[in-house]
């Protein structure tokens, strides 16, 4: 795909997104009130709230916007089916995992949370974060397959 194109999808990805992005920066800037802060991370495409006050730990993607509990996405993590005893990866960077999130939202758009929860959910049995893994393993394979 030539730049021009490349550069087209990704905005049009990114409107697509808008309806979930949006769910993500309410969520974000109730937190700001509680001491998270936002910064736009051009690596990860992404509307990034650092130390989000709810949650287990960890991050959750909406859109172009990710939750994240700690201070940097550059932190290391396991992936899912290491976590869950099914093989034995390396840690991988939790902000290439919630990329592949931003990339999947960008192409199923307000879809997306429907079909991530048939698929599972948060779990190792979800395709999506299988991918997701992939993707921060490997660089490659961010869409189920």
């Amino acid at each position: 795909m030539s730049p021009a194109g490349l550069w087209l999808a990704r905005v049009l990805g990114i409107v697509w997104a808008v309806p979930n992005t949006l769910v993500g920066v309410v969520a974000g800037v109730v937190g700001m009130a509680f001491g998270a802060r936002a910064e736009w991370s051009r690596r990860d495409f992404a509307l990034v709230f650092h130390r989000w006050p709810w949650g287990p730990g960890g991050a959750i993607t909406f859109g172009n916007s990710i939750l994240h509990t700690g201070d940097t996405l550059e932190s290391e993590c396991i992936t899912y089916e290491h976590r869950a005893g099914r093989t034995q990866h390396p840690r991988i960077r939790l902000g290439d995992h919630e990329r592949a999130h931003v990339y999947q939202y960008m192409v199923l758009g307000p879809l997306f949370l429907p079909v991530y929860l048939l698929c599972g959910g948060v779990s190792v049995r979800n395709p999506f974060e299988r991918a997701a893994d992939r993707y921060a393993l490997t660089g490659k394979g961010w869409w189920p397959g």
